[in-house]
């Protein structure tokens, strides 16, 4: 899961977002309201942690932004504004759920478990193509019935290519969906993503070719 973390208070920003690192997701920090609608443009988040008091507005602001180019992500909204007319301000401006500050970090993680098995209102279908079927909903790769272990960023790099069957993916969108803001990308870090599991799919006998545009990015097709 790619989360958006939208904290202005430095410590507890650093708190949450190692804590959430260590549960194994990406996340993406921003401490402002024009840099989390910088990052919302992506529209590639799989769910966003909202903070309202920030240095530039309240961060209900953002939620029609986020909607617009989001339409399904679950949005969590953590806030100092605890009390019942605050929560019922973020509820309805659109918000999927409101923890008040100061919380148990392991109830932010139960909350973001239910964000995810929550249904979005958007009908997200398995994706085949040769014998690989994909689960952009889970995550889950299978060939021929038996499951494809993958580590999260061969399946993100997965998602983003099988997402656009038969279309050239840029290099730029497939970084973007597959590591943090903040994460140090080297030249061909990327490359080797999509070599190891160019590999997998190979050996697995998936009956799926990852073609390299040189110079552009990358695209997915069925074997000939």
């Amino acid at each position: 899961m790619h989360i958006l973390l939208i904290e202005d208070e430095a410590e507890l920003a650093a708190t949450l977002k190692s804590a959430l690192q260590r549960e194994r997701y990406v996340v993406d920090l921003a401490n402002t309201l024009a840099l989390a609608r910088e990052a919302a443009l992506c529209g590639l988040h799989d769910l966003v942690l909202l903070d309202r008091t920030l240095p530039d507005g309240d961060g209900l602001a953002l939620i029609s932004l986020l909607r617009e180019r989001n339409p399904g992500v679950p949005i969590i909204v953590l806030s100092a504004l605890g009390q019942l007319p605050d929560r019922i301000a973020g509820l309805d401006e659109g918000a999927d759920d409101y923890l008040a500050k100061p919380f148990a970090l392991e109830e932010l993680f139960a909350r973001i478990r239910a964000a995810g098995r929550r249904p979005s209102g958007l009908q997200v279908e398995s994706i085949s193509i040769g014998r690989l079927v994909f689960d952009p909903a889970s995550g889950e790769a299978s060939v021929g019935g038996q499951r494809l272990e993958l580590p999260r960023r061969e399946i993100r790099v997965l998602a983003a290519l099988a997402r656009r069957l038969g279309r050239t993916v840029l290099r730029e969108s497939i970084e973007m969906a597959v590591y943090g803001f903040d994460d140090g990308i080297h030249s061909n870090t990327l490359d080797s993503h999509v070599s190891r599991l160019r590999r997998k799919l190979a050996d697995a006998d998936a009956g799926v070719e990852i073609h390299a545009i040189r110079g552009v990015g990358y695209l997915m097709r069925e074997s000939k």
